[in-house]
């Protein structure tokens, strides 16, 4: 059974950083693992994803430049290092998963198709 969960969130003012935590278990090598968030009212979106079995990783262009998603194999944990942070990026940020390829960043998109979540993170950014 596939088990995520998150830390690392916060509230920090805009310009700042914050690097999220998700630990992962029950999963296969070859995973589609990323971040996803929600801000009140919106629809949750993609973030970044990457391919465990690659070094394929995606991102929203919203993030591209000032966020970093990486893995450590060895602690099954997946970082997202989020630098010069803006009060837009304020969210619940979720760890997600799915086996297989990452398909070239559809999923980045398509975040449905992702079938573990965890409960998330919270991230507030103050302006």
């Amino acid at each position: 059974q596939v088990q995520l969960v998150e830390s690392g969130g916060g509230s920090v003012q805009a310009g700042g950083s914050l690097r999220l935590s998700c630990v992962a278990s029950g999963y296969t090598y070859s995973t589609c693992i990323g971040w996803f968030r929600q801000a009140p009212g919106k629809e949750r979106e993609g973030v970044a994803i990457l391919y465990t079995s690659g070094a394929s990783t995606f991102y929203a262009d919203s993030v591209k430049g000032r966020f970093t998603i990486s893995q450590d194999n060895a602690k099954n944990t997946l970082y997202l290092q989020m630098d010069s942070l803006k009060p837009e990026d304020t969210a619940m940020y979720y760890c997600a998963l799915r086996a297989g390829s990452c398909s070239g960043g559809y999923f980045l998109r398509y975040y449905h198709a992702m079938n573990s979540w965890g409960k998330g993170t919270l991230v507030t950014i103050s302006s």
